[in-house]
């Protein structure tokens, strides 16, 4: 990956990192990231990120995703980097589908994995040249959000998005209100969402909704 940009020349990062750390961090010191905190996965993770409140957090992909996607959710404006394994392709794109601001292979060098949290931090997205073209394939494929979903499991959630109850999605659409439970549960099974709270603030991030 090339940059003209040093990573070092702009100022320090402040990052907590969740999980494991990339091998990068194990060893070293740079000025340009001041890791602020460690956390387990979990509560303990979502505790420290409320505390600490980081320019960014690193997280091991090998945690969890269902943990990405409640930090995503919870602290809209601390981006989040992940790293995930060389070559796993499903992780990858699980992360991106959650809100990742980041991903970077674990072998990541420091520089590289200072860029990125750099890129979070401004509102941006950066992905590890080594699979990032699985990000490119993922977009290009989906001709619209959710391509998991059927035709009418995405009507529902773009009322769910609108903030809709269930009588008024069942209306709507003609359902009845059991038929658009039903649907409501298909919805959370294949985007691993809790809610429709949880539904209705991943919907709008893809832009569904008005």
């Amino acid at each position: 990956m090339t940059t003209s940009i040093a990573p070092a020349d702009l100022g320090e990062v402040t990052v907590l990192v969740v999980g494991d750390p990339p091998q990068c961090l194990r060893t070293g010191h740079t000025t340009a990231l001041h890791v602020v905190g460690r956390a387990a996965p979990g509560t303990e993770a979502v505790a420290a990120v409320g505390a600490l409140r980081p320019d960014a957090v690193l997280l091991d992909a090998g945690t969890g995703i269902d943990l990405l996607r409640v930090l995503v959710n919870r602290f809209t404006n601390v981006p989040v980097v992940v790293t995930v394994p060389s070559g796993d392709r499903d992780t990858f794109l699980s992360a991106v589908r959650a809100g990742a601001r980041g991903c970077l292979c674990r072998t990541a060098c420091r520089d590289d994995l200072i860029l990125a949290l750099r890129v979070a931090q401004a509102g941006g997205v950066m992905f590890d040249a080594r699979c990032g073209h699985w990000a490119v394939e993922h977009l290009t494929a989906a001709d619209k959000p959710f391509p998991e979903l059927t035709d009418r499991e995405r009507d529902v959630l773009e009322l769910v998005a609108d903030g809709r109850a269930t009588k008024a999605i069942a209306r709507d659409l003609g359902l009845s209100v059991k038929t658009v439970r039903n649907y409501l549960s298909r919805i959370f099974a294949k985007l691993n969402l809790a809610d429709r709270a949880q539904a209705a603030v991943y919907a709008r991030r893809a832009g569904l909704g008005h």
